[in-house]
């Protein structure tokens, strides 16, 4: 039988080579040998798709290639969402979170990651996808009442949408009644501090201990 790191280190080359049978696989494997999901995900999964990012990002592998690496994630994460979804309802919801990657921006891959980490965290995650009208999150924001309003941003064409995201909810009067979280490779602190973010997200992990922080739960 394979040892917990031999496993882990299967997930993560399930991404690196876009092998969507395998991380089904290895997602399986690794739930009966009884890895703990959340390290199945960090360690493997999502350590496969920052490798695919920052190759992506140096220009050594191109979009086709994220995305069959996020079609391997998926897949992988469809065996272990039941799982996630059984322990989380042994925990309380510590609130609602609206996530989405910001207008004119299709990258998903961060944002996915962020949601299905908050997700087993506790919170109640609204998932509005890829490509989201600023007016969107103003909407749901006013429909659903969440603690928290979350837009990822890819592109640095695409980031100043989020500053869009805190104006809208200002003018809607629905600002003040939510934290804003902002996410995604060219966002940093200064960007969130500029547009005024309550708090900047720099990894699927650091997201979640900041939202938590945020909320005192």
């Amino acid at each position: 039988m394979a040892s917990k790191e031999e496993i882990i280190a299967k997930a993560k080359n399930s991404i690196t080579e876009f092998d969507e049978e395998l991380a089904a696989e290895v997602a399986e494997e690794g739930l009966a040998a009884g890895i703990d999901p959340v390290e199945l995900i960090e360690k493997g999964f999502t350590a496969g798709m920052e490798e695919v990012g920052e190759k992506f990002g140096q220009g050594t592998l191109f979009l086709p290639h994220v995305l069959a690496a996020a079609e391997a994630m998926k897949a992988g994460m469809e065996v272990i969402t039941p799982e996630m979804e059984k322990r989380k309802s042994q925990t309380k919801n510590l609130g609602t979170v609206i996530i989405g990657t910001i207008e004119g921006d299709i990258h998903s891959i961060g944002k996915d990651i962020v949601a299905s980490m908050l997700n087993i965290a506790g919170f109640k995650v609204v998932d509005l996808g890829r490509d989201v009208a600023i007016k969107t999150f103003v909407e749901k924001a006013k429909e659903l009442k969440p603690q928290v309003v979350a837009s990822s941003a890819l592109m640095t064409t695409t980031m100043v949408n989020q500053i869009q995201v805190e104006e809208q909810l200002k003018e809607a009067g629905a600002r003040d009644k939510v934290k804003t979280m902002v996410g995604g490779a060219p966002v940093t602190q200064d960007w969130a501090d500029k547009i005024g973010a309550d708090i900047y997200g720099e990894s699927a992990n650091d997201a979640v201990s900041k939202v938590k922080a945020a909320l005192k739960v």
